[in-house]
């Protein structure tokens, strides 16, 4: 008898313990890249001028034309392999909330031209961090960005 109580609590005290237990997942989803601008945590879209493309925070994808229609890719397409995603300057779109940030690209290459440069940017990564083809491969990811798009 004593057996039988004894496995009983045991099994009370299992069904406890496990009913307590909590799962934590962190999943990184959404977080800017280290080369992005300082200062815009809930921005969900970049746009590069001298790249003539878009960068997706929420799905960490470049969006870019190419082939007659807008692709989307972890990569920024083969002739841009050497730009410089820390030194490059990035507008924030700050109004824009769809899934087509292209759009309005027509009014975004007008607006920011290649070679545009609004107030001064800080990236969130290092201040010394050098955008290489190398790391970029390897990360595949990261200024006080200014600019807005009234779209």
């Amino acid at each position: 008898m004593k057996t039988l109580q004894l496995l009983v609590l045991g099994l009370l005290l299992s069904i406890a313990t496990s009913s307590q237990a909590q799962v934590s997942v962190n999943v990184n989803i959404g977080t800017a890249p280290s080369w992005g601008p300082a200062g815009y945590d809930n921005a969900e879209y970049y746009y590069l001028p001298d790249v003539a493309s878009y960068y997706d925070v929420q799905a960490s994808q470049f969006i870019y034309y190419g082939n007659g229609k807008w692709n989307r890719s972890r990569r920024l397409p083969v002739q841009y392999a050497n730009y410089d995603l820390y030194n490059g300057y990035k507008v924030v779109l700050t109004d824009y909330h769809g899934k087509t940030p292209y759009s309005y690209y027509k009014e975004h290459k007008i607006k920011y031209a290649k070679g545009y440069k609004g107030k001064p940017q800080k990236t969130i990564g290092s201040k010394n961090a050098k955008y290489n083809k190398e790391v970029y491969s390897k990360k595949n990811k990261g200024n006080n960005g200014h600019g807005n798009s009234k779209h």
